[in-house]
């Protein structure tokens, strides 16, 4: 019994980091997390549900502080977060490491950009599906997937 409990106090414990870390790098650079045209650089993390399925929650609630703190008001808090839930939980279902930036940029870019962005700013859609999805690519597969490479030569760390 006592196995259990620290198991699930490393795994909470992981998450609690992990959205920690999302929502600091997300306000801390808020000039370019936030608005139509965006790089969120906290995306770069979309790759840690490939090594542990704590990133889930974790990415979720720091996403939802930080886009409490984004003050686009509650559709981006509500479907903003939930684009990475969604794309946290297909991460960690895939195995073949070239693809798992891919679900974060192409879930964000339909949410965020096609939905998110159309409401507040008005910018058509297709525009804003671009904008989020090109940032959103410079986010998961300029700086996620390098550390994806670093982070699966240092794997005992998630076990």
């Amino acid at each position: 019994m006592e196995d259990r409990k620290r198991r699930q106090l490393r795994y909470w414990t992981r998450a609690a980091m992990i959205g920690a870390i999302y929502a600091v790098i997300t306000i801390s650079l808020a000039p370019i997390s936030y608005g139509p045209i965006q790089v969120r650089v906290s995306e770069a993390l979309t790759v840690l549900p490939f090594f542990t399925s704590a990133a889930i929650p974790g990415l979720f609630v720091g996403c939802v502080i930080a886009n409490i703190y984004g003050g686009l008001g509650m559709i981006d808090i509500v479907l903003g977060s939930l684009a990475s839930l969604i794309s946290a939980v297909i991460v960690n279902r895939i195995r073949v490491k070239y693809i798992v930036p891919v679900p974060p940029i192409v879930v964000n870019a339909i949410i965020v950009g096609g939905v998110v962005l159309h409401y507040v700013y008005g910018i058509p859609v297709s525009l804003g599906v671009i904008q989020v999805g090109a940032g959103q690519l410079l986010a998961c597969y300029g700086l996620g997937y390098p550390l994806l490479l670093v982070l699966e030569k240092q794997r005992q760390i998630f076990a």
